[in-house]
C-alpha cells in the first residue's frame, strides 16, 4: 500500500484507526515530489518542513484523544495565485517574483482550521492566462501520463500533482476552464463551483466577475469533502453568497435512476476530437442503461461564448493588472540586473515590459482596447449583454 496513491477519505479512515500517521502520509508525499519533481515541474514552492511540523501536531492531537476532521493531516497543494502568509505568491510571473503576502486567503484559513497539511504552491500559466501551463516564468509543467504533452491550464500544476500522486488534493482557480480543462487532461476530478459559493478573498485577481476557486481531487468523494470546507459566506468578499451550504457528501449516491441529464447539441459540432466524442457518448449510454433520463437540449448562444469571454476577461484583466507598476511591491526595473532611466514613466514602462510575459501583455492590450473611449459600448458593454443572454 503506497500512502501517496490513496484518496483523502481512505487516508482519513487509516489515520483515525491509527494504522498510519499523518507524519507518514506527509513523508510519502514529499518523497514522491522529490522523485517526480524535475520531470513534472508541478511545484514552484515545496514547504516540506512546515508540512511535517503540522502533520506531527495532528498526530499529537490524535494521541491525546482529540477528534480530527476529514481533512486533518491530509496534504493539499495550493495554486500559486492564492495567498499563503509567509510563502511567495508569484502567479508564475516575474513581476511578482518576490511577493510574500502578509495574510492568508479565506480558503487557506479554512484549510488551516481543519488542520490540513499545506504541502506547497503549484505552477500555473502566468496570472492564470493560458490553457497549457506553458506561459509560466518557472517553465512549463508536463502531463504525468505523457511527459511530451501538456497538463492543461491554467491550474496545470495542481492537476498534474494530483494525477502523479504528488499530493492528495489541490486547489485551483477557474476563470474560463482553468480547473475543468486540466482535470480532463490529467484524468482527475475538478469543478468550478457556482460563482459566490467560495470566497475569492486572497485570490490574486485575473477577471473578477469570472474567477472562482475550486477543488482538484482523485475522486468525487474527496471533491465533496473539500467543497464542504471551501464553501460559505465571507464578509471580506463582496460577491460572496450569504446562503446555507448543504453537506455535499449527501450527493454521493450510487444511483442515477430518474436523474434528468441534458445533452447540448451545440457541444457536438465541428472540432470535437473523435476519441473525445466516443468517450462522452459511451458515458451517456452507460448513464442511460443505469436509468438516467437523457434529453437533448439546446444552448443557442454557445457560438458566442468564446468571443464574449475574451472581451470580458481581458477588460477586467487590464484593469486588475494595472496595479503592478513597480512602486509598492514585486519586480521593479532598476534593480541591479536592469538599471532604469531617470523618469517615473520610464520605470513604469520598463517594469511592465520586463515583468509581464507575452500572453499577459496580449490580454492587457486587448482589454485596454475594449475599454477605450469610443469602443467601450461596442465591445465591453455588448459583451456583458451577450453574457446575460
Amino acid at each position: 500500500m503506497k500512502l501517496n496513491e490513496l484518496t483523502a477519505h481512505e487516508l482519513h479512515d487509516l489515520i483515525v484507526a491509527k494504522e498510519v500517521s499523518a507524519f507518514e502520509v506527509t513523508e510519502a508525499i514529499l518523497k514522491r515530489i522529490e522523485a517526480v519533481g524535475e520531470k513534472l515541474n508541478a511545484y514552484v514552492t515545496v514547504m516540506g518542513e512546515e508540512a511535517l511540523r503540522e502533520a506531527k501536531r495532528v498526530d499529537e492531537a490524535i494521541a491525546g484523544g482529540g477528534k480530527i476532521s476529514p481533512l486533518s493531516g491530509i496534504p493539499i497543494a495550493i495554486k500559486d495565485n492564492l495567498c499563503l502568509r509567509g510563502a511567495t505568491a508569484t502567479c508564475a510571473s516575474k513581476i511578482l517574483y518576490n511577493f510574500r503576502p502578509p495574510y492568508d486567503a479565506t480558503v487557506v484559513e479554512r484549510l488551516k482550521k481543519e488542520r490540513a497539511v499545506l504541502i506547497g504552491k503549484t505552477n500555473m500559466d502566468e496570472f492564470a492566462m493560458g490553457s497549457s501551463t506553458e506561459t509560466s516564468c518557472f517553465g512549463l509543467t508536463h502531463n504525468p501520463w505523457n511527459l511530451s504533452t501538456v497538463p492543461g491550464g491554467s491550474s496545470g500544476g495542481s492537476a498534474a500533482a494530483v494525477a502523479a500522486d504528488a499530493t492528495i488534493m489541490a486547489l485551483g482557480s477557474d476563470t474560463g476552464g482553468s480547473i475543468r480543462q486540466p482535470a480532463a487532461f490529467c484524468g482527475v476530478v475538478g469543478m468550478k463551483p457556482t460563482y459566490g459559493l467560495v470566497s475569492r478573498y486572497g485570490l490574486i485577481a485575473f477577471a473578477s466577475s469570472l474567477d472562482q476557486i475550486g477543488p482538484l481531487t482523485k475522486d468525487v468523494t474527496d471533491a465533496a469533502y473539500l467543497m464542504n470546507v471551501l464553501c460559505g459566506h465571507d464578509p471580506q468578499d463582496s460577491t460572496s453568497l450569504n446562503r446555507d451550504i448543504p453537506d455535499y457528501r449527501r450527493a454521493l449516491v450510487d444511483e442515477v435512476k430518474g436523474l434528468r441529464i441534458g445533452i447540448p447539441r451545440e457541444y457536438f459540432g465541428e472540432g470535437i476530437e473523435p476519441e473525445v466524442r466516443e468517450a462522452v457518448e459511451k458515458a451517456i449510454r452507460l448513464l442511460k442503461e443505469r436509468g438516467a433520463d437523457i434529453q437533448e437540449a439546446s444552448l443557442p448562444h454557445t457560438e458566442y461564448a468564446v468571443a464574449t469571454y475574451y472581451l470580458i476577461a481581458t477588460a477586467e484583466a487590464g484593469s486588475n493588472l494595472a496595479r503592478y507598476d513597480g512602486v509598492e511591491y514585486g519586480y521593479r526595473a532598476g534593480d541591479k540586473e536592469s538599471p532604469a532611466g531617470n523618469s517615473m514613466l520610464d520605470m513604469y514602462e520598463r517594469t511592465r515590459a520586463e515583468g509581464f510575459g507575452d500572453e499577459v501583455k496580449r490580454r492587457i492590450m486587448l482589454g485596454t482596447y475594449g475599454l477605450s473611449a469610443g469602443y467601450y459600448e461596442a465591445y465591453y458593454l455588448k459583451a456583458q449583454k451577450v453574457r446575460t443572454l
